[in-house]
């Protein structure tokens, strides 16, 4: 016989849904450990044309793109979907793209759907995976 789960708290929901928030964060800090920390140790980042794995490479990349072409930029994202897979790990669906210096909306041409792979351990809800597309 099966027992129905009590779904996952609200304290969870709250933590994985504030993960975009972290990432927006810390590109506007432009504070590439701050994001980089947002992933778990072996946590993957996929973009167009880039594939990093662990905290250490995603943040080198990051503090690249933010000494050159990111320099300047904030990014968004909106949580479109939300589903826990089990008491520790969830998908989280969002839209948003980056945005240059005076935008207040996001350019077709920099618009993005994202997947986030989030995980929840030793109590702190963190990315496993990240993979964005163009919109």
């Amino acid at each position: 016989m099966e027992t129905a789960s009590a779904g996952p708290s609200d304290a969870d929901k709250k933590a994985v849904v504030s993960l975009p928030g972290k990432i927006v964060a810390a590109w506007a800090a432009h504070d590439d450990q701050a994001f980089a920390k947002v992933f778990t140790p072996d946590g993957t980042m996929i973009l167009p044309g880039v594939f990093k794995k662990g905290q250490e490479e995603i943040g080198a990349f990051m503090a690249e793109g933010f000494a050159g072409p990111f320099k300047g930029t904030r990014v968004t994202g909106e949580p479109l979907d939300v589903r826990f897979l089990s008491a520790t790990s969830a998908l989280l669906i969002t839209r948003g793209g980056v945005l240059l210096e005076g935008e207040e909306e996001v350019a077709a041409e920099r618009a993005i759907r994202a997947t986030w792979t989030a995980v929840k351990d030793q109590g702190r809800w963190r990315l496993a995976a990240y993979q964005n597309t163009p919109a």
